[in-house]
């Protein structure tokens, strides 16, 4: 078991710090000590497959990823590869703990049907774990931020989602299949190279000036997604996350497209996967199983 010493709760009382410590425990595999029974979020994504670990104060204890293309636009494309994932994954978080999971939260992208949502479910199933509660990216991410009205806006590798939140209520969720992976197609097209050479000049801070101008187009169309969602609906702040709104004008983009004040958390690959396994009553009407928001794909 790799432990810390676990910060005192005041260092994690905004969900600032608790986002970053959290980046921190996934990225160094270390872990702090939980305060209660510990809770397992899992979030199937289109380019990483991410686990939390979360206290019974809500407090991130430890967490791992791996680079995975187990879902594809929002749907499990290779169920073998998500379950063989899911399970080495949580092996590696139940070693550094010490403590053996039964039961998981599970991620979704909003929007997915019925029967996409159940091989979510299935993945975790088969993983030997019973689902604790199916929970909408957005609205995790919402969770993590602490936040119960306003507009969430979760870029993935592979969608777009938009979720909208009043009072503590989802009122509306959104996904278009348009997200970091088509990023990356238009670099490729642009400078006349392979998929995987695109991408990781995509991540390579040294290639960033190369990138963002070309890329600016999907940004605004992942932006226009948004612009849409948000017809009809008054929200005092728009909240973007993903790690495919890491580049630096994502946030301008959008708030020139949207008319609204936007911001990007600290590491907002991370703030999805730490509000999977919440408590969830920082969202009401959220979960699956209560009142459900109105769906577009």
């Amino acid at each position: 078991m790799t432990a810390t010493m676990a910060p005192d709760i005041r260092d994690l009382h905004t969900p600032e710090a608790a986002i970053r410590r959290f980046a921190q425990l996934v990225r160094t595999g270390e872990v702090d000590p939980p305060t209660g029974e510990p809770r397992l979020g899992i979030d199937l994504g289109t380019a990483n497959i991410v686990v939390s670990v979360v206290d019974a104060r809500d407090r991130p204890v430890a967490g791992g990823w791996l680079h995975s293309t187990v879902v594809r636009d929002g749907v499990v494309v290779d169920w073998a590869g998500a379950t063989s994932a899911v399970r080495r994954l949580t092996g590696d978080v139940e070693a550094r703990l010490g403590h053996h999971f039964t039961s998981a939260s599970v991620s979704i992208p909003p929007g997915i049907s019925e029967g996409d949502i159940r091989v979510f479910r299935n993945v975790a199933g088969a993983a030997g774990l019973d689902v604790a509660e199916v929970v909408d990216e957005p609205v995790a991410a919402a969770r993590a931020l602490g936040i119960t009205d306003g507009c969430v806006i979760d870029i993935g590798h592979g969608t777009t989602g938009v979720s909208i939140l009043a009072g503590g209520e989802v009122l509306s969720s959104v996904d278009e299949a348009t997200g970091g992976h088509h990023m990356t197609l238009v670099l490729a097209g642009a400078y006349g190279i392979g998929y995987d050479e695109a991408e990781a000049m995509k991540k390579d801070p040294a290639r960033r000036d190369d990138v963002v101008g070309v890329i600016r187009p999907t940004l605004e169309k992942m932006a226009t997604i948004a612009q849409a969602a948000l017809r009809g609906h008054d929200v005092p702040m728009v909240y973007l996350v993903g790690g495919s709104s890491s580049f630096p004008n994502a946030p301008d983009v959008f708030a020139a497209r949207l008319g609204r004040p936007v911001v990007r958390p600290v590491e907002p690959l991370f703030v999805t996967p730490l509000g999977i396994p919440f408590s969830p009553a920082v969202v009401t009407g959220s979960t699956r199983g209560s009142r459900q928001p109105e769906r577009n794909r």
